[in-house]
């Protein structure tokens, strides 16, 4: 008995490759709802120490950026800005300043929903918009990342080719259901031909920069690593200690893999898990 609560993480258990939690589940507790939050601020660090939360940003359209070598992705991501106020500026044809937090939110929702194989359907019942005003904007986003588009188009076409798809790494997810005849089927799969590369690899970088922190976290004794929540590994550090490893922990984020864009990494600190947000 530690007076600690543990739980289990499942290293094969999603097709993306994403490390799983169960017993309890504690990748599932929201972050942006009330509930969520109270939830995370009792998660608290021991007397001495601070959690410190480090959190890849926007990875996930980082590996798009890569995957499909879309300039305007590419140079958003070299510059620092804000990938979705720079979609919402394209996508609606306006200056960078003059995008309004709505058209941000939609850029926002397209991005990720993208991401994740979202259709016209499901970006309308997201947005809560008519389907043929969310079909007009997934158009106009790739009329002006025609790059991304080549992209996902490509990977559909090899695999089919091949039966499979691969992540940037090269772990390999079978896809049978890319040459059923069943057009729901077929339809499903092409929606992970494209997203599974994307997520996939975003899971791989996670658990190489996971590797890295396990052997060089020998100059924290006193720090442990808790939790990892998708794209966020979560640890319990020296007060002390907070803001040197703050400083390691984002170096070594940021250095566990090259892509054609910059890795950034987040670090934020607090008495609780809620409070390191």
């Amino acid at each position: 008995r530690t007076g600690r609560l543990h739980k289990s993480f499942n290293q094969a258990a999603t097709a993306t490759g994403r490390l799983s939690s169960s017993d309890p589940n504690l990748q599932n507790i929201p972050v942006r709802t009330e509930l969520g939050r109270c939830i995370r601020n009792a998660f608290v660090a021991e007397p001495g120490y601070r959690i410190v939360s480090a959190d890849y940003s926007q990875i996930e359209l980082r590996v798009l950026a890569h995957f499909s070598e879309d300039p305007a992705f590419l140079d958003a991501f070299a510059s620092g800005q804000d990938i979705h106020r720079r979609t919402a500026a394209e996508i609606f044809g306006v200056a960078l300043d003059a995008v309004t937090p709505d058209q941000r939110r939609i850029a926002k929702a397209i991005n990720f929903g993208l991401v994740f194989g979202q259709t016209d359907f499901g970006l309308a019942q997201a947005l809560r918009i008519p389907r043929a005003e969310a079909h007009a904007y997934i158009e106009s986003y790739f009329a002006r990342y025609a790059r991304v588009r080549e992209y996902m188009d490509s990977a559909i076409a090899e695999a089919r080719r091949t039966g499979s798809v691969s992540t940037l790494l090269g772990r390999t997810r079978p896809l049978p259901q890319i040459r059923s005849s069943r057009p729901q089927e077929r339809s499903y799969a092409e929606r992970i031909a494209r997203n599974t590369p994307i997520q996939g690899t975003a899971a791989d970088i996670l658990k190489l920069a996971m590797i890295r922190v396990d052997r060089e976290m020998v100059r924290f004794p006193d720090a442990r690593l808790l939790l990892t929540v998708h794209d966020e590994l979560v640890f319990e550090v020296k007060e002390a200690d907070v803001a040197a490893f703050s400083v390691w922990v984002r170096d070594v984020m940021e250095s566990a893999f090259t892509l054609r864009v910059p890795l950034v990494v987040d670090v934020h600190a607090g008495p609780s898990w809620g409070a390191a947000h």
